[in-house]
């Protein structure tokens, strides 16, 4: 089962659409701090936004951990912000012209040899401050 995600990294990191939806059941979920893709479209439709916003965008793996249907895998995202990027709460971010280097934890659950569900986690402030943007501090009144 680990061979899947091993196939989807490789995929993401040839930017191969076709290899990289290959990797998901028809009805797997990927949900990460910017989004929630509930079918294959809107999964298929994020990897292209992050290819856009990051067109050398490349992952290494540092770490994986196999327990029986679940997968976590520790990796380094790296890429230069060449496109506009879709970041959290809806705003588009701009081409910056910086690179990044965040380091990101994904955990699958797979079935089947095909990937069920994946749930991203980044630091989003670490991102941001390299691409050297802000995040919008708002704070709603306090009621005791």
């Amino acid at each position: 089962m680990p061979d899947v995600v091993d196939r989807l990294i490789g995929a993401l990191n040839a930017h191969d659409l076709d290899a990289v939806m290959r990797c998901y059941a028809g009805d797997a979920v990927v949900v990460g701090p910017e989004m929630e893709a509930e079918n294959l479209d809107e999964i298929a439709s994020y990897h292209l936004h992050v290819w856009q916003g990051f067109p050398d965008h490349h992952l290494t793996v540092w770490e994986k951990i196999v327990c029986r249907d679940a997968i976590a895998v520790e990796t380094l995202a790296t890429g230069t912000h060449t496109g506009p990027y879709l970041v959290a709460g809806g705003d588009v971010l701009e081409a910056t012209g910086r690179s990044i280097s965040v380091r990101c934890s994904w955990i699958f659950t797979v079935e089947s040899d095909f990937i069920l569900t994946q749930r991203l986690y980044f630091d989003q402030l670490e991102l941001y401050s390299r691409l050297g943007a802000q995040l919008p501090l708002k704070f709603a009144p306090v009621v005791w």
